[in-house]
């Protein structure tokens, strides 16, 4: 048999009541005054009783505020008689409540993700056997045998050396390396082969652990957000007894003070805040975002401060082949058709990052055969008759000058290397990077727009990485290799500032997320721990949708202020009144219900806009279809500063076939997609940014980029049996300076107009 249905306690009460007014009201046109006023005085007692249970419990926390009014109005219209006032006034209460209830009610602080993580059991070798023993037993000194794709369950030392996916922890992207004796900490995930630790410590003592009771501790100390309404109430509750008081001190009237108290019930209080953070609630969830109660929209619509972590929240948290370095005579596409070959069987982050290269390349690996990994070193197998190693260099390696230049590109755009080896002699370097998301900057500028004057970047990863990315946002400040703890003192530090916001996605953001005012986890990537607890949620991989939450929650929260401010001023106006005795109780029942038809209309703006904006579905499809493009076209910009590279070394055959394939890519598809844009794309979107003058420095950009090709094909005309060496340096400056356009072009497309729509990633 099933169960009874239980409605919510605030649901009943203003079923009641309403059922009690509108029986009562029937009464009364039937001429049964007494049973009217039976009736009547049963709605406002049934709303008093748990009324006075609300204030007591408040007293209680020592907290006062809008509920008292409530409770004297009540039990003063009981007192006088005048029980429909009271029954209305029960109404307005009740409806109060019931709005509150569904708009404040908090998301607790849970912790279940961070514990269901945690690995229940380890396997411990002892000799040439592996027994599975609950994690709790792991002794310091065990070996314990971490198999691939298995989180670590103890803080360890690595006994051979293993590759781990440590982006749970300190939010780093690329998975890092430990060799012998190098430690590694609880938490991460064994990204190679099966790994032998020696536990440094029990699992108790462990950095998961840890972090779990920092989640904990954070938790505890978040002090709870105040209600608006009580915050205004600290002030209109003596104000309305002090009149209520003087009128009946002066006229010896005890009903002008009931009518006083009647017009005083803070109905624009306890109905209009509670409207308003149900829209902005609304408006969020519609926007991509889940706000966890209405006090969270509250704090959200406060915030002056932020923290926000990089790896997957301002950047893409997966690493990408950005750049293609090959040896005189090797094709790009070729070098990146064989590294494929053999990463296509590696479950490794960065094999994952050249197959999403060659797929945008629209390159078809060969198959490859004899394939084998070295955990953390690389790949190697046969393609297409030779060998093929794909992944780091021993130490040893002599790079000849062309390897030289791309390690030393690499350290200077704060890329990964991945070399693609033949015969112990590299032939092609993968330069791997996570990049800035594209709609990072824009979320930057519209944050500083409403109002947040401090930016942190806090982050796990190396110092290098996390300045780059700061100063390519322009953030206030960057805290860089920072544990979860240290992520917590700089979220406590600022919130002596202000309001403060954390931003993240992983397992160890979760602490910090909780010890900040509102933390804000991105939901569709991110880890379960950090989504539980944060206080809001974004619920696809947009960061542009942080900038939206914390618009909606400011213009909810005016609103908010705008509609109690109002219905409180005129409230003191009925209070005058009545005073005078101009307004007898019923009478100032039913203004006090129009104050609140007037303060309700104004709140129920934050319900129906205005939306963030949208672009319509002609330019959306428009924006999807040249942002894909641009993935398509990176190896034709990389044509072009490889050609350029080519030239250092002078004018032969081997540069000439660089800067006319180049050449060859720029005609054939850069400018098809140029002029497409420029025809198809700019004049959809004129038409809904206002006009032509919104493209015109896109368009400006197109004509340099169609200047510099033509200068290109020019010197190719000249040179048709070879490229002249008085033509190298007028070529490379040309080549380098249609680099940089393009660079810059790219990203300026992407950041201003394809992040005004959805992308679906691979």
């Amino acid at each position: 048999m099933g169960g009874v249905r239980r409605y919510p306690a605030e649901l009943v009460l203003l079923t009641g009541v309403v059922l009690l007014l509108a029986l009562g009201g029937l009464a009364w046109l039937c001429s049964a005054v007494v049973t009217a006023s039976v009736l009547w005085a049963g709605a406002a007692a049934a709303a008093l009783v748990p009324a006075v249970v609300w204030v007591v419990a408040d007293l209680r926390a020592g907290r006062w505020g809008a509920d008292l009014l409530a409770v004297l109005a009540l039990g003063g219209t009981v007192a006088v008689g005048e029980y429909l006032a009271g029954a209305i006034i029960a109404a307005m209460v009740a409806t109060g409540r019931m709005l509150e209830a569904g708009a404040a009610r908090r998301a607790g602080r849970d912790l279940s993700a961070l514990l269901e993580r945690a690995p229940s059991r380890a396997r411990v070798r002892s000799g040439a056997e592996v027994e599975v023993v609950p994690v709790a037993e792991v002794a310091v000194g065990d070996v314990v045998v971490v198999l691939p794709g298995e989180i670590v369950p103890v803080d360890g030392v690595v006994l051979d050396g293993g590759q781990f996916d440590e982006s749970a922890v300190t939010g780093e992207a690329v998975p890092i390396s430990r060799t012998a004796g190098e430690p590694v900490r609880s938490g991460v995930v064994n990204a190679g082969g099966a790994a032998d630790l020696r536990a440094t410590a029990t699992a108790e003592a462990s950095t998961y652990a840890g972090m779990v009771r920092l989640a904990e501790q954070a938790a505890v100390d978040t002090a709870p957000v105040a209600r608006l309404a009580d915050r205004i109430a600290v002030w209109f509750l003596p104000a309305s007894l002090l009149i209520a008081a003087v009128a009946w001190v002066l006229t010896g009237d005890p009903e002008r003070a009931v009518a006083v108290l009647v017009t005083a019930t803070p109905c624009p209080l306890l109905l209009a805040v509670p409207v308003a953070v149900t829209g902005g609630l609304s408006r969020a969830s519609r926007s991509g975002v889940v706000v966890k109660g209405g006090a969270a929209l509250e704090t959200l619509g406060r915030v002056r401060s932020l923290a926000m972590d990089k790896t997957g929240t301002v950047t893409a948290g997966r690493p990408e082949v950005v750049d293609i370095v090959c040896a005189p005579g090797v094709r790009p596409d070729e070098a990146l058709a064989e590294a494929a070959a053999v990463e296509r069987y590696s479950p490794h982050v960065l094999a994952g990052a050249v197959l999403r290269a060659a797929r945008r390349a629209g390159v078809t690996p060969p198959a490859a055969e004899s394939v084998t990994e070295r955990a953390g070193h690389g790949a190697s197998g046969i393609v297409e008759g030779r060998p093929v190693w794909v992944g780091k260099l021993e130490d040893a390696t002599v790079l000849p000058p062309w390897a030289a230049g791309a390690a030393r590109r690499g350290r200077l755009d704060l890329a990964t290397v991945i070399w693609v080896v033949t015969d112990d002699e590299p032939y092609a370097a993968l330069l791997v990077r996570d990049r800035v998301r594209p709609d990072a900057a824009r979320t930057i500028r519209r944050l500083r727009a409403a109002g947040l004057w401090h930016i942190v970047l806090l982050t796990g990863d190396r110092v290098d990485n996390a300045t780059e990315v700061a100063a390519l946002l322009g953030l206030d400040e960057v805290k860089a290799e920072a544990a979860p703890a240290d992520k917590i003192t700089v979220v406590r530090a600022e919130r002596e500032h202000g309001t403060t916001a954390m931003v993240g996605d992983g397992v160890n953001d979760a602490p910090a997320l909780a010890a900040a005012d509102i933390g804000i986890a991105l939901g569709s990537r991110g880890s379960t721990a950090a989504a539980k607890e944060a206080d809001a949620v974004i619920v696809d991989d947009r960061i542009d949708r942080l900038a939206d939450a914390v618009e909606i929650a400011r213009r909810a929260r005016r609103l908010a202020v705008q509609s109690a401010g109002l219905g409180t001023l005129l409230s003191v106006a009925a209070m005058a009144l009545a005073a005078f005795g101009l307004l007898v109780p019923v009478a100032g029942a039913l203004v006090q219900e129009a104050i609140d038809v007037a303060v309700i209309l104004n709140a129920l703006r934050a319900v129906r806009g205005p939306m963030t904006w949208r672009p319509p579905a002609r330019p959306t499809v428009l924006l999807r279809r040249f942002a894909d493009e641009h993935e398509t076209l990176l190896p034709t910009r990389a044509a072009v500063r490889r050609a350029a590279d080519a030239l250092a070394e002078g004018a032969g055959p081997a540069a000439d076939e660089a800067v006319r394939e180049a050449h060859r890519l720029l005609t054939d598809r850069l400018l098809p997609h140029e002029f497409a844009e420029e025809t198809q794309l700019y004049p959809a979107l004129a038409g809904v940014l206002g006009g032509p003058e919104s493209t015109m420095t896109m368009s400006r950009a197109h004509t340099e980029i169609e200047r510099l090709v033509r200068r290109l094909g020019r010197h190719l005309a000249e040179a048709p049996a070879g490229i002249q060496p008085d033509q190298v340096d007028d070529l490379r400056a040309t080549l380098y300076g249609l680099d940089a356009v393009l660079t810059l072009h790219f990203t300026q497309e992407e950041e201003a107009y394809f992040t005004l729509a959805p992308r679906v990633r691979d």
